[in-house]
Formats: structure tokens, C-alpha cells, sequence
């Protein structure tokens, strides 16, 4: 009898800890209505009549949206409380994906992005801020790797597949799996439940909250910026993948290896960052991923063909350090403030995660328009290589959180 808690302990994991499971499957199922969509709404808008700047103002709508929707988070959990917040969340996301098919002119779908952003803003923030809470310190990055492979997992299946099933299948087969967040409010309420049951932080006092602010926020600069330059690049294939390549089947593999190789390396550099640190890992990341943004760029550089060995090499090489800086970053930010300031961090960080996915989306689409998809790819490889300082930079994260032994 005197072993057994020890032997409960052992099996517990992060993934089982206490409101985990909820968080997950909310998880799974927000990510997987808005990963269908990522690739899906900017076709439905060509499929309307839309150029490639026109595409690619979709994903910008979704993610400037999402951002504004982030800065308002934070202040919504404490006045609204975890389960209005949620909720609204995830009704957000998920019904404008059944309204696109009552049109797929460009104005609509802008508009239904917009909504969907919002949804979305609610849900990083909100994700990202329970793993804080519901996690210590010291395993805290096994954690972010569990909740970045509930991301990851939907991104891997459907924003690889989403293109070809809305080409094959058909257009409202890709909407109804965007509605999936709605079934995900039954785990934002149980979550909700434990999350508004934890004691409130402390109030800043007003004469310091200026000061208390600044010196919250700048901490965060650092990571939010090198996180913006890689998912500049994958918000970049992931929007334009279906339009760069004149190969239906270069392009699945493309995103398969992409989604596929982010998965599981923002899960394995979780369990990395809490043995050894974040620093060795973050400048070789960089430079992975403006090393996948040039094979990429080679890829497609002939305009009607697809050379598909450096196509798949980029994407994949692309797909490491996008899922390993995402994971690698969270952790420096969280690392950065105290607890109670995790809801800004993790509010901060998806800015960064956000804006970086729309402009990059943005800026693609707009290179692209005027040049070709070569060039501007490759001008998301000078963008990601211009985040190296960054990546030697601050001491904050960059040691290991416990014992390597």
C-alpha cells in the first residue's frame, strides 16, 4: 500500500494531468476546423474569381483579426470568465465554415475569415494560458508539446488533405469538417469548469501597472519576433501550396511532409527545451528554415513545372523548424514573466504566431501577383534569416529548466 502513490505518480503524465484531456481534445477539434480552412478558403475564393493577392488576403483577414482578437483575450477571461470566453470561441470558429457555401465571391469569404479570426484568437490565447495554468514549470515544455501535437496532429491530416478532398470530394465536405469546433464546446466546458475554480492572481497596484506593464511586455519582444519569421514561411506554403505547384500530388506530399515533420517536432523539442535548454537550438532552426525556403523556391522556379525532390526537401526542412520554434518560443515567453502574467505571454506569442502566418500569406500573394512564386519565396528566406540575432539573443529560457541526468 506504501508504494501505491508512487506508482499513481509514475503514470501520471502531462497529457492525464488535471483539465489536460479537456484542453487537448478542445484542442483537436478547434485546430482541425481552422486547419481545413487554411488552405480550402483562399481556393474557394479563386474558385469565385479571385487572383493570387486576392487569395492571399484571405489568410491576412483571418490572422489580422486573430491578432486583435488576442489583445482582447486576456481581458476577457477576467471579466467574462473562462467558459463565456471559450465558448463564444469556438461557436465563432466554427459556423462560418458551413456559410461559405452560400457564396464564393471574394467579399464573402473575406468577411467569414474575419469572423473565423476572431474564433481563432480565442482559442490560441486561451490554449496556450490553460497549459500555464494547468501545468508547473518544470514539466512545462512536455507540456507545450503535447498541446503543440494536438495542433500539429489536425494540421498534418487536414491542411495536407483539405485541397485535394474540396478538388475530389467536393467543396461542402471541407465546410461541414470546418464546423468541428462546435463539438468542442463540451470539452471548453469542462475545462472552463476548473479553470474559473483557481484562485485569481494578484492585482498589480495602480501607481506601478504602467511600469509593471513595460516590464512585462519586453521580455516577450524577443521570442514573438523570432516566432513571427518562421511562421511567416509556413503560413506562406501552407496558403499557396495548391498554387505554386502544377503537381496534385507533389502538392499533398508537400504539405504531408510540412504539417507531418512540424508535428513532431514541436512535440519532441518540448521534452529538449526542459532538459537542455531552449538557446542550442533556436539559430540552427533559422537557418533550417531559410535553407527549406530555398529548396522550395528551386522547387517551383519554372513556371508550369515542379521539380519534386528539392519541393519535398524544403517543405519537410521547413516543417522542422516551424514546429520546433513554435514550441521552442512558448517556452521562452512563459519563461520570460511570472505567473501571473502567463495569459499575457501566451497572448503576446500568438500575436506573434498569428501575424507572421497572415503576412506571410499576405506578402506572398502579393509578391507573387508581380514576379512569381520563386521570387517571393525566397524573400521569405531573407525575412526568416534576418531573425538571427535573435535567436543568440536573451538569457531567459535559454538554460535547462531541470537535471539532465
Amino acid at each position: 500500500m506504501r508504494n501505491a502513490p508512487a506508482k499513481s505518480a509514475a503514470r501520471e503524465t502531462v497529457r492525464n494531468a488535471p483539465g489536460m484531456p479537456a484542453l487537448l481534445l478542445l484542442t483537436a477539434t478547434g485546430f482541425s476546423g481552422f486547419a481545413v480552412l487554411l488552405p480550402t478558403a483562399p481556393l474557394w475564393a479563386v474558385h469565385g474569381g479571385a487572383d493570387a493577392a486576392g487569395a492571399g488576403s484571405v489568410n491576412a483577414v483571418l490572422m489580422l483579426c486573430t491578432v486583435f482578437a488576442q489583445s482582447l483575450v486576456p481581458t476577457a477571461i477576467r471579466r467574462l470568465g473562462w467558459r463565456t470566453t471559450l465558448v463564444c470561441g469556438m461557436v465563432l470558429l466554427g459556423v462560418p465554415s458551413l456559410l461559405h457555401l452560400l457564396s464564393a465571391q471574394l467579399g464573402v469569404v473575406l468577411a467569414l475569415a474575419a469572423v473565423r479570426g476572431l474564433g481563432f484568437g480565442v482559442l490560441t490565447v486561451c490554449g496556450a494560458g490553460a497549459v500555464a495554468e494547468l501545468v508547473e514549470p518544470a514539466r512545462r515544455g512536455q507540456a507545450i508539446g503535447a498541446y503543440g501535437l494536438a495542433i500539429a496532429g489536425p494540421q498534418f491530416i487536414l491542411v495536407s488533405t483539405a485541397p485535394w478532398a474540396a478538388q475530389n470530394l467536393g467543396f461542402g465536405v471541407v465546410f461541414a469538417v470546418g464546423a468541428l469546433p462546435l463539438l468542442g464546446v463540451v470539452p471548453a466546458l469542462r475545462l472552463a469548469r476548473r479553470l474559473d475554480a483557481r484562485p485569481a492572481g494578484p492585482e498589480i497596484p495602480h501607481q506601478d501597472a504602467g511600469r509593471d506593464k513595460w516590464a512585462t511586455y519586453l521580455p516577450l519582444l524577443r521570442p514573438m519576433l523570432l516566432l513571427l519569421g518562421v511562421t511567416t514561411a509556413g503560413g506562406a506554403l501552407i496558403t499557396f501550396a495548391p498554387q505554386m505547384s502544377d503537381d496534385p500530388t507533389a502538392t499533398l506530399g508537400g504539405l504531408l511532409l510540412l504539417t507531418g515533420t512540424a508535428a513532431l517536432s514541436r512535440w519532441r523539442f518540448g521534452a529538449l527545451a526542459d532538459r537542455y535548454g531552449t538557446r542550442p537550438f533556436r539559430w540552427p532552426l533559422v537557418v533550417v528554415t531559410a535553407v527549406g525556403l530555398t529548396l522550395t523556391a528551386w522547387a517551383v522556379a519554372t513556371e508550369g513545372t515542379t521539380d519534386l525532390v528539392p519541393l519535398l526537401a524544403g517543405t519537410a526542412l521547413v516543417g522542422v523548424s516551424y514546429g520546433g520554434l513554435q514550441n521552442l518560443t512558448l517556452v521562452d515567453a512563459f519563461a520570460a514573466v511570472d505567473n501571473r502574467s502567463s495569459g499575457i505571454a501566451s497572448a503576446v506569442w500568438n500575436v506573434g504566431f498569428d501575424a507572421g502566418t497572415g503576412v506571410g500569406a499576405l506578402l506572398v500573394g502579393y509578391l507573387a501577383t508581380g514576379t512569381s512564386f520563386s521570387v517571393a519565396l525566397m524573400a521569405m528566406a531573407a525575412l526568416s534569416l534576418a531573425t538571427l540575432p535573435l535567436a543568440f539573443a536573451g538569457r531567459r529560457g535559454a538554460g535547462p529548466r531541470r537535471p539532465a541526468g
